[in-house]
C-alpha cells in the first residue's frame, strides 16, 4: 500500500489490489460480520446485597430482598428473645426486625444513622435483618462460592450458604426465612 497526501491535507490509502480482490475481501468481511457470535458458556451468577455486621462483610441473595430501609425509628417489643430488635413501620406495613448479630453472637456496636433494615421475604415469611451499613450490590459466580470457613462454627454455620474468595460470608436466605427458631409465637399471660 502506498500513502498519498491530497490537496486538502487528508491522507488517502491507495491499494494495489485488483477490483476482484477487493470484492473478495469485502465478501469475506461481510460473512465474518454476519456470523452468529459464538456462544460462550455463561457461568451461573447470583446477585448479592453486601452489608457489614460487626466489621465482617456479609451478603444475601438479592432475589430474597424486598427492599433496604433506613432504620429511623423502631418499637421494641417486650417479652421477646434478645435477637428481636423490634418492629418498624414501612409505608404502613409492620415488619419485625431481627438483630442477626445477637443470633450469631457477634460484638455489638450500638445503633447509628448508618444502620439499615434489609427486608427479606419468600412466599410464607417476611422480616427485616439489621445491618450496620450497606456496601452495595454485586454479582457473584456460583463457582466462586466456597464451603463455610472453619472459623464460622455453631449457629453461624447453620445459616450460611458459603464464603466467596473475596471473604464475603453469604447468608442462606431460604434457611433464615424457614427457621422456626427465629419465629416468635408465644402468648404472654396478663
Amino acid at each position: 500500500m502506498k500513502k498519498q497526501q491530497g490537496s486538502s491535507g487528508s491522507k488517502r490509502i491507495r491499494s494495489t489490489a485488483s477490483p476482484e480482490q477487493k470484492t473478495e475481501i469485502l465478501k469475506a468481511r461481510a460473512v465474518a460480520l454476519a456470523r452468529e457470535p459464538e456462544e460462550q458458556a455463561e457461568e451461573e451468577r447470583i446477585e448479592l446485597v453486601e452489608f457489614l455486621l460487626a466489621a465482617e462483610r456479609y451478603g444475601i441473595e438479592s432475589s430474597y430482598v424486598r427492599e433496604v430501609y433506613p432504620l429511623r425509628q423502631f418499637t421494641p417489643l417486650p417479652c421477646t428473645p434478645p435477637f428481636v430488635l423490634g418492629i418498624v413501620n414501612v409505608r404502613g406495613q409492620i415488619v419485625s426486625v431481627i438483630d442477626i448479630k445477637r443470633v450469631f453472637d457477634l460484638p455489638e456496636r450500638g445503633l447509628t444513622e448508618l444502620n439499615k433494615v434489609i427486608i427479606i421475604r419468600d412466599d410464607l415469611m417476611e422480616f427485616g435483618i439489621l445491618a450496620d451499613s450497606i456496601l452495595g450490590v454485586r454479582p457473584v459466580s456460583l463457582k466462586d462460592i466456597q464451603p463455610s470457613l472453619p472459623t464460622l462454627t455453631g449457629i453461624r454455620q447453620e445459616y450460611l450458604r458459603g464464603v466467596t474468595s473475596g471473604r464475603i460470608v453469604i447468608l442462606d436466605a431460604r434457611k433464615l426465612l424457614s427457621e422456626r427458631a427465629l419465629v416468635v409465637n408465644a402468648e404472654v399471660e396478663s
